[in-house]
């Protein structure tokens, strides 16, 4: 009997040792067709093949029609194997030509451009579905009226090869994201309206939380980034209660919504009376007959687009900072040294004398020797240097917020690389993020070798950062935690080290002054 019994209980700890080894091994990814929560899907893969990519996967039902204005609905699952290769519809908006410094590299494509717009793009070199890489979630730029998922230089294969499932996501933008209206805040659950696109985001985030092992990652390692209005975005998820949870680091390149942020956010009532005003002038009484009219109508005509602090979906931030409320991760975070947008000529100098009085009282005499104007070069480098800090203050206090409220680590960075050719803008808003996706060999310029290397410094800080919410690493010079006892910032010029906060003086006037 005992012989018997041996004989039985054999093959069953073999079965379960292998049971048990399958489910530490996981199932592989087959690019062919991958399970999700909606339905199988299927890919391609990268150039040489280490990469698998998938390009349009739907996270929300397409927001038309009765949709419009309504936060994200769930998708409808399909039956068979739905191909995700190809990149999806971008959201409407103006036709995105190249201008100034934005090349096409840094435009949405052409075409084709959507109120259908709600899908993501995910690239993975994880071999099976349980080896739990960290999870890199990208939310593009452009203001909140352009921009997209599917830009050049955000391809996400080198990324991927460096050990993270790389997402980039498309929202809804201009009036179809970020549209107010009493009426459509009466008819929401929340009584709030406006914040559509951020809505998307959080919804993007919670597909990924549901579905992203099948693709090799962890959706307990989640680290959102963006650039511009991208970095505004994760600045709003970061004080959002309804993305607790979703997102454990954030990168915020050269942007926030701290106060001085007020060109892209509105107060509830103040969005709210720019719907009614928009919607007199297309003489439309109700946001029934606005839903009927045409998407292309409604780009053309134009509205005022940006976040809406209502309470809900987005707190005024710095309160929820000072009651540690914020959703408290590791934070990277930073400027370009021409990052700032032109504010037109300067006034004249006894203008510029006269506005600072004006603005700043007693501290005026202290403010013109930070932002000197005694004579016309000096003024334009004060003006160039006011436009710079728009963004670099941002970076600066979120910084300094994070390390003194929170109980995560903030690194602060200050990028003054200048790209090689033309057009020669500088350090300019934008030029930063090609170094840091590795995507320079999608950038039409005369790189060199240093630019070479110094995209793999930087992307391999991005990547151990959301690895661990560290950026330091083997081979990197060492990136100090930022904090107001330790004024330290990575410097990312020609070559790479740590260096006293820039223009430290300045920010600190704006701090007090703000």
């Amino acid at each position: 009997m005992k012989r018997l019994l041996f004989i039985m209980i054999i093959p069953m700890l073999v079965l379960t040792a292998c049971a048990s080894g399958n489910k530490t091994a996981g199932k592989k990814i087959d690019v062919n067709s991958v399970r999700i929560e909606s339905g199988l899907i299927s890919g391609k893969t990268g150039g040489d093949g280490a990469v698998q990519i998938f390009m349009g996967v739907p996270f929300a039902a397409p927001p038309v029609e009765e949709l419009r204005w309504k936060a994200p609905q769930p998708v409808e699952s399909w039956q068979g194997v739905r191909k995700c290769d190809v990149p999806p519809p971008s959201a409407i908006q103006n036709p995105p030509n190249p201008f100034m410094m934005w090349t096409k590299e840094f435009m949405a494509p052409l075409e084709p451009l959507s109120e259908d717009c709600l899908y993501l793009n995910i690239w993975t070199a994880a071999q099976t579905s349980a080896e739990k890489r960290p999870v890199m979630v990208w939310i593009h730029g452009g203001a909140f009226t352009g921009g997209s998922g599917t830009v050049p230089l955000y391809d996400g294969e080198e990324m991927a090869k460096k050990g993270v499932v790389f997402i980039t996501i498309n929202y809804r933008l201009g009036i179809f994201g970020f549209f107010a209206h009493p009426e459509l805040s009466a008819e929401s659950p929340n009584k709030v309206s406006g914040n559509y696109g951020i809505l998307d985001q959080i919804e993007a985030l919670r597909w990924i939380s549901k579905n992203i092992e099948a693709f090799g990652g962890d959706p307990g390692n989640v680290t959102i980034a963006g650039q511009s209005a991208g970095a505004f975005s994760v600045n709003a998820l970061v004080v959002s209660p309804l993305a607790k949870g979703l997102f454990h680091r954030a990168i915020a390149q050269s942007g926030g919504m701290f106060p001085r942020g007020e060109s892209l956010v509105f107060g509830l009532k103040d969005a709210e009376e720019a719907g009614v005003r928009f919607c007199e002038k297309m003489g439309i009484s109700s946001i029934t007959d606005l839903r009927s009219k045409p998407a292309q109508e409604l780009q053309k005509a134009g509205a005022r687009s940006g976040l809406v602090i209502d309470g809900v979906v987005i707190p005024q931030v710095t309160e929820t900072f000072d009651a540690g409320k914020q959703n408290d991760v590791p934070l990277i975070t930073g400027w370009n040294a021409d990052d700032g947008f032109s504010f037109g000529s300067p006034p004249k100098q006894d203008v510029y004398k006269a506005n600072a009085i004006k603005t700043y009282g007693e501290k005026a005499e202290e403010y013109l020797k930070l932002f000197p104007a005694g004579n016309d070069e000096e003024l334009k480098q004060s003006q160039k240097l006011q436009s710079q800090l728009f963004f670099g203050w941002q970076n600066y206090f979120w910084a300094l917020t994070q390390s003194s409220k929170g109980q995560s680590k903030s690194y602060l960075y200050y990028f003054k690389h200048i790209p090689p050719g033309e057009p020669n803008y500088g350090a300019f808003h934008s030029s930063e993020f090609g170094y840091a996706l590795k995507t320079l060999k999608l950038w039409n310029r005369p790189f060199v070798k240093w630019d070479y290397d110094l995209s793999e410094m930087m992307s391999s800080y991005w990547v151990n950062f959301a690895r661990n919410g560290d950026p330091n690493g083997e081979g990197l010079p060492e990136w100090p935690s930022f904090s107001q006892e330790n004024r330290k910032v990575i410097e990312f010029g020609e070559e790479v080290k740590a260096v006293p906060l820039p223009y430290s003086d300045q920010l600190e006037f704006i701090t007090n002054t703000k």
